[in-house]
């Protein structure tokens, strides 16, 4: 299978994140259609509904394109991921007008290392799994 392997990195990167965030906008669809609690879910949903997908699989074209040079293993290139992501999310969501809480800050630098953790056993794992089913490995 040598055809198109930008194009199979981009769905194997593309997997798992698609699957979460459609569990978490059901998840807060039936909680505020059903169980009316009052929460912005357009404002939230739509940085991860838009975005995190597309930078996963665009991470993990970016791994497969460095086959010929010697790269890092993909849990720790997947484990960089998150020092994209948080910035774009805190852009977007002050873009959007989101409220966040006084203690944001703080809370950011004890949550960064367990999301990096996180990140490289789903890279390592989820998304190596995935890469070698579609052949980019």
């Amino acid at each position: 299978m040598s055809t198109h392997p930008y194009l199979r990195a981009y769905m194997a990167g593309i997997v798992f994140p698609t699957m979460f965030v459609l569990a978490i906008f059901g998840f807060f669809c039936v909680s505020r259609f059903v169980y009316n609690i009052e929460f912005p879910i357009e404002r939230f949903v739509i940085f991860p509904l838009a975005l995190v997908p597309n930078l996963w699989g665009a991470w993990n074209v970016i791994y497969a394109a460095q086959r010929s040079h010697r790269r890092l293993p993909l849990g720790i290139h997947g484990a960089l991921l998150p020092a994209i992501l948080l910035p774009l999310a805190f852009v977007v969501a002050r873009a959007l007008n989101f409220p966040f809480p006084s203690y944001f800050v703080a809370a950011f630098w004890l949550v960064l290392p367990g999301l990096v953790i996180i990140y490289y056993l789903l890279w390592k794992y989820l998304v190596g799994f995935f890469n070698a089913m579609l052949g980019v490995a």
